[in-house]
């Protein structure tokens, strides 16, 4: 599995930087950040958590710029004292994805022993463009008294707006297809090369997790992680894309059921779906989703959202979020149905602050009375784990908002990337006004921002529901000799 490399932070965090980096006498400058890891299951992210901006007399700005050995002893030291890794941060006068000169191979090579062995993390260093665009590589020790440059495939600014650069060479821009040619037309190749190469993970591969994951794949986004451990049932056959009566009794995993669908219909150039029939409340579905570039949250119970909460706010993956509440008359006649859809990052109303889940009960999830018959049995008629809300033709407006919500984080089109809270009711068809809320000021969460896998709190456990749907998958499926021999032997009938 090729190892992958990216670099994140947050708007503010850019702001800052860049405010000192790029200067109107358009010389060089630089500076320090302490920053925290991300480890995915494939891709290490360095989250820039807090400058350490130079004193006077640290760095000498002369067209190039130098730091003093006290400047980086000091930042050093206050990485070390965080507990994180140090990155090198300097502009350079021109736009676009930032190459290295000599010099600077010199400067953030020749530092990186000392980080390493003060820090335990390798150095990273960054490179601002004119135009806000970042470069990134980590210093990884690949021998005695030897590093070597490992450059990241994109530099991500979370935030408002949300910000993305590619290494070409990495991550090369999709090209025209005919088949996209109206897609492209709505808002330009530049826009969907941005869209078209983000890591996009759909947690929930349910009835709004489908109509999602089959949207992006049409769209021409290239890379698609499906995380999900539940299975394909006949019930689930009014709702599910790509669900049919043969996998059904085939019991196959909603994720490959998923992805043998989207794959028929994707048109970006070297599609690739990877299914991961796991919790993301479980390490291996967990640490698959830290590989993503923007989340989908399309699940509906506490601990998974409780888990999506903590990613989008610790280790800085937008989570795009939705919900359905449907009540019914006592004569079960349709008496509401209203859905919400939201954004969570750093900045923006966590999902506990928006009162997606109930935080009293992810304990009780994680300890298996959610399916535990005879709890669910004692709560009241009208809890919302006794509702059965997943009505495709209410699913698919939830899909739809969820995926506007990313396309005007990542287009921001009029210079909009942030369409707010949405709120819809049915019954009487009507929208609310958009909120643009921040978390209450007692909550954890903004506490949280960029510490990634130092963010001191297990969030993942074991998961035995997901386990026993592993093993329904798991079993031989018999071939069709196999079962017309069964057929025809006596006493098999």
């Amino acid at each position: 599995m090729t190892q992958i490399f990216s670099s994140a932070f947050t708007f503010d965090l850019y702001a800052q930087a860049a405010s000192h980096l790029i200067r109107a006498d358009h010389q060089e400058d630089l500076c320090f950040a302490v920053w925290h890891p991300s480890e995915g299951r494939a891709r290490t992210t360095a989250l820039l958590h807090r400058l350490i901006l130079p004193r006077p007399g640290e760095r000498a700005v002369h067209g190039n710029v130098s730091f003093s050995p006290e400047y980086f002893e000091r930042a050093l030291g206050e990485a070390v004292e965080a507990q994180g890794g140090l990155a090198f941060l300097h502009s350079h006068p021109v736009p676009g994805w930032q190459g290295m000169s000599s010099d600077d191979v010199r400067a953030e090579e020749g530092h990186a022993a000392p980080t390493k062995g003060a820090t335990g993390l390798p150095l990273v260093g960054l490179t601002l463009g004119t135009d806000g665009a970042w470069s990134a590589r980590f210093w990884e020790k690949t021998g005695p008294k030897k590093y070597e440059r490992r450059w990241c495939e994109n530099v991500r600014v979370v935030g408002d707006p949300f910000g993305v650069t590619y290494a070409d060479q990495l991550r090369p821009p999709p090209r025209f297809k005919e088949e996209l040619r109206r897609t492209i037309s709505s808002w330009g190749k530049e826009a969907q090369a941005r869209f078209a190469r983000l890591r996009v993970g759909i947690v929930g591969a349910g009835s709004v997790g489908t109509i999602i994951a089959e949207t992006l794949a049409r769209s021409g986004i290239q890379n698609i992680s499906l995380i999900d451990f539940d299975t394909v049932e006949n019930l689930n056959l009014d709702r599910l894309l790509h669900a049919t009566t043969a996998t059904a009794e085939r019991k196959e995993s909603k994720v490959s059921s998923l992805a043998a669908g989207i794959r028929k219909g994707a048109t970006a150039d070297k599609f690739n779906v990877l299914e991961f029939d796991y919790s993301v409340a479980e390490e291996k579905g967990y640490r698959a989703a830290l590989d993503c570039d923007v989340i989908f949250s399309c699940v509906d119970r506490p601990w998974a959202r409780a888990v999506l909460n903590y990613i989008a706010t610790a280790h800085l993956i937008p989570v795009i979020d939705g919900g359905i509440l449907v009540e019914v008359t006592p004569a079960q006649t349709l008496r509401r149905a209203d859905w919400k859809m939201h954004t969570v990052m750093p900045g923006r109303r966590c999902l506990e602050c928006l009162e997606q889940y109930n935080p009293g009960l992810v304990q009780a999830e994680r300890e298996g009375y959610l399916d535990d018959p005879k709890y669910i049995k004692g709560l009241p008629d009208d809890h919302p784990l006794k509702r059965n809300e997943n009505v495709i033709a209410f699913s698919m407006n939830v899909a739809s908002f969820e995926v506007l919500q990313m396309l005007s984080m990542v287009i921001a089109p009029m210079g909009i990337s942030d369409p707010g809270q949405q709120s819809y009711h049915f019954v009487p068809a009507i929208f609310d006004k958009p909120l643009f809320q921040v978390c209450e000021p007692t909550c954890l969460y903004p506490s949280l921002v960029a510490l990634g896998d130092h963010g001191g709190f297990v969030v993942t456990g074991r998961h035995e529901i997901a386990e026993k749907h592993r093993a329904i998958h798991a079993k031989p499926k018999k071939s069709l000799w196999r079962l017309l021999i069964d057929m025809l032997t006596p006493g098999n009938g």
